[in-house]
């Protein structure tokens, strides 16, 4: 719990980072929501964008990527944000970089505090990622007093219960016709009529 409380908050700063970055300068004098995507793919010009159509709208993706990857506990999802951000970040540094021919940090014709939130929003959301423990495993029956127990292994057959029915343990299971018990043991030779069948003296 610790864990994820920690690196939820973690992920969630470079989330508000990566947002607000936009709204700083990027590189010289330049704010990142004047910067339009489709830069990153065909080169870097001077056009403005508007604001939807600017870098704005990743880092918004990024945010809220971020946050439904907090709220299910998914360390996969707050890492795939954190991914989509930095390379995003990193491929607009290259095409800056082509664009200009060489890239600096600060001063009029340097790379600005938006380009740094944005690189070090993305690095926060990945160090968030790693921190979280995510979601712990259900587990489907309960143990005895009421206790968790760990699910029984795929294939796994449970050994049947004796039978403790008509007839004792091994007897007939439900269904099946009972046995009848077996018949009295003949009298012996020597008794050849039974004691409560014998004839009458003098007979």
């Amino acid at each position: 719990m610790a864990r994820n409380a920690l690196g939820s908050t973690v992920a969630l700063l470079g989330a508000a980072a990566a947002v607000a970055s936009p709204f700083q300068a990027w590189y010289g004098n330049r704010q990142g929501r004047d910067i339009r995507m489709e830069d990153l793919f065909d080169g870097i010009t001077t056009v403005s964008a508007e604001l939807w159509e600017s870098v704005f709208v990743v880092m918004l993706f990024v945010a809220l990527l971020t946050l439904v990857g907090v709220i299910f506990r998914s360390r996969l999802t707050v890492a795939l944000a954190g991914i989509v951000s930095l390379g995003f970040t990193v491929l607009w540094m290259v095409r800056q970089g082509q664009a200009t021919g060489s890239l600096t940090a600060g001063g009029a014709e340097g790379l600005g505090a938006g380009a740094a939130l944005a690189a070090g929003g993305s690095v926060l959301i990945l160090l968030g990622a790693l921190l979280m423990a995510g979601r712990k495993r259900r587990r489907s029956r309960h143990g005895r007093g009421g206790e968790l127990a760990e699910p029984e292994p795929y294939g796994y057959e449970p050994e049947p219960e004796p039978y403790y029915g008509p007839g004792g343990p091994g007897g007939p299971v439900d269904g099946d016709t009972p046995t009848q018990p077996y018949p009295p043991p003949p009298p012996p030779p020597d008794e050849p009529w039974p004691p409560d069948h014998r004839p009458p003296p003098g007979r």
